[in-house]
């Protein structure tokens, strides 16, 4: 199948570029620079890999998500929060639809390019914090994709059942250097060790066993996991 791969330079979306090359034709690799801190980060990793790869990358500007959408993750919000990436304080780096929006331009560029899927890298913990990661949205989604085209666009998720583990053992095994990869939502020099992406990445590589090349400003103990009681303090 040809497809189109969203791919903001983050760990997953790496993978999942990677992964589409081994088993599709892609046509191109697409990223979106919306204002997100950590936009000037890893932007420039998603076009490394596409260019290693030697696939097409474009990158699409969303200036009016940084200008009309409230969110910590974006550089006219606050501060990014610390702790566990299941933490109800992660909620402020929620943008308001944004799979949304960038799956909508996606679906068009990608039957403009002659695709008929749209890969994106989705994974099983995503659902924690962002509504629009939830299989309930994700499964709309790709209906309205396909029904909206014609070509029928397929909306592709190779990991949706996948841990974040899973994702790094899964991209070991396609020989991805994490090293060339960016997590951390403040977007400073180096991953900060200490906020939900940065945790979420430090655990997965615990998990798959896969030694992390990652330099962290903090590599303090991880926070625990939230309950439904501590969360309710």
């Amino acid at each position: 199948m040809k497809v189109v791969v969203l791919c903001s330079g983050g760990m997953d979306s790496v993978t999942a570029l990677h992964w589409a090359r081994a088993h599709h034709t892609v046509a191109a690799a697409l990223s979106f620079d919306y204002g997100a801190k950590h936009n000037a980060r890893e932007l420039p990793f998603a076009a490394e890999h596409a260019d290693r790869l030697g696939i097409r990358h474009e990158i699409v500007k969303l200036d009016f998500v940084n200008r009309l959408f409230a969110s910590d993750l974006l550089t006219s919000g606050g501060d990014i929060p610390e702790g566990h990436y299941e933490a109800a304080n992660m909620k402020q780096t929620v943008v308001p639809f944004r799979n949304a929006v960038m799956l909508s331009i996606a679906t068009g560029f990608a039957e403009s390019a002659g695709a008929e899927g749209l890969v994106i890298a989705a994974h099983g913990g995503d659902h924690a914090i962002y509504p629009d990661c939830r299989e309930a949205f994700m499964q709309a989604m790709g209906d309205a994709m396909r029904l909206g085209t014609y070509a029928e666009i397929a909306l592709l998720r190779p990991f949706i059942t996948f841990t974040k583990g899973g994702i790094v053992a899964e991209g070991a095994k396609l020989g991805v250097n994490f090293a060339r990869t960016w997590s951390c939502y403040k977007g400073a020099a180096i991953h900060c060790g200490k906020c939900g992406t940065c945790v979420e990445r430090r655990e997965a590589f615990i998990e798959a066993g896969v030694p992390d090349p990652t330099a962290y400003e903090s590599t303090g103990p991880l926070p625990l996991k939230p309950t439904k009681e501590n969360e309710k303090d």
